[in-house]
């Protein structure tokens, strides 16, 4: 055999191997059997309702996944103050969620889209462990994102609710994109890009049923608007999204806080 002929084999050979690995290899899971002790997750009755009954509880959030738009119609954690950090954390691969029963879709869905890989619960609010880091990296909790919309004015706001944080203490936080009907889709899973997404934070004040809410609504397109421009009522998102945030409070509870604005109560 001649060398160019061996030359051209080894090379085949790369490029399929290279193909191969980019469309087939997955790392092992990020989950860790046994753990869950310190698991940080929002309680049962914070929780919105769950159009699909999918419901999957990681160490660090929790989420509800829409198959049909093969993403998570919510993703929900608490954020705490020690949460925090500056941790640097080596980035890791996108991985479909093993707890997802109909399979979260493969991360290759957004390659050549155009669109990011934007994070529902952010990486740069788990840099406190190498597993809550990680485990933001399922694609369970991704969604594709205009990038200057996921850039700019997410990302502010993202800030903004660290900022609040470090103001406040204790906050929950529950976030995903509005899933309708009729939806540009992309990669062969068909996934679905939203159009807008929410975003609710509240915390508690003077006693366990004192609670400040404060919701957005933004378009998934570049804004440089103000925040403020975005806030909108949990009754108002709740009729864009079709979910009920806070399912599990009272109905007198649901009615004296999402009906109303209370931005004073925020600092923006």
């Amino acid at each position: 055999m001649s060398k160019r002929m061996v030359y051209t084999l080894l090379i085949t050979l790369c490029i399929v191997g290279f193909w191969l690995f980019e469309n087939f290899y997955t790392p092992a899971t990020y989950s860790k059997e046994g753990e869950g002790e310190n698991s940080e997750v929002l309680e049962l009755d914070l929780l919105p309702s769950s159009t699909y009954g999918n419901i999957v509880t990681h160490e660090y959030y929790t989420l509800s996944y829409s198959e049909p738009h093969e993403q998570a119609e919510w993703v929900a954690y608490p954020l705490h103050r020690e949460h925090l950090t500056n941790d640097d954390r080596k980035r890791p691969y996108f991985i479909e969620d093993p707890e997802v029963k109909s399979k979260s879709a493969d991360w290759r869905n957004y390659r050549g889209s155009g669109y990011d890989r934007g994070h529902l619960c952010p990486a740069g609010d788990r840099r406190f462990s190498e597993q809550a880091y990680n485990e933001t990296f399922y694609t369970s909790n991704i969604s594709p994102q205009d990038r200057d919309f996921n850039a700019g004015v997410w990302n502010r706001l993202e800030q903004q609710v660290r900022y609040w944080c470090k103001t406040y203490g204790d906050l929950g936080v529950i976030t995903g994109g509005v899933l309708e009907k009729g939806l540009r889709e992309i990669g062969q899973e068909d996934v679905d890009v939203p159009q807008a997404f929410y975003k609710v934070v509240f915390r508690n004040t003077d006693g366990a049923e004192a609670v400040q809410v404060i919701s957005f609504l933004i378009p998934n397109q570049a804004s440089n608007l103000p925040l403020s421009d975005f806030i909108v009522t949990v009754d108002e998102l709740e009729e864009r999204t079709n979910l009920d945030f806070f399912a599990q409070k009272s109905e007198e509870w649901q009615n004296e806080i999402e009906a109303k604005v209370n931005a004073a109560a925020w600092k923006l």
